[in-house]
């Protein structure tokens, strides 16, 4: 596998349309599955307080964060709704063999 993958879970580890939670080199990192199970990844905290993303509500491809309701979308990283402004970084993701892998670097 090429260099700055990271094998972050099994595939089933995250439920349809849902989100969890995966750390790496000290950084936080949210993982999502669609319902049409496509899987995604992005930073794990939302860019308006630091908030863990992977706590919060999964509506399609929008990501709610449980403190404010800021959204995002998570297939982008683009901010959809206020107190959010800032886009979210995202990572490219790779299934294989049963693993979701994240590409970090």
């Amino acid at each position: 596998m090429d260099e700055g993958w990271i094998d972050a879970c099994g595939l089933e580890d995250i439920e349809p349309e849902d989100v969890i939670g995966f750390s790496h080199g000290g950084a936080r990192y949210a993982l999502y599955r669609t319902d049409d199970d496509r899987y995604f990844a992005t930073d794990g905290l939302c860019t308006h307080e630091r908030v863990p993303l992977y706590n919060g509500f999964v509506m399609g491809q929008i990501i709610e964060c449980p403190k404010h309701n800021g959204r995002f979308d998570f297939t982008n990283g683009e901010a959809k709704g206020a107190p959010v402004c800032e886009n979210l970084k995202t990572y490219e993701t790779q299934q294989r063999n049963g693993r979701l892998f994240v590409k970090i670097a």
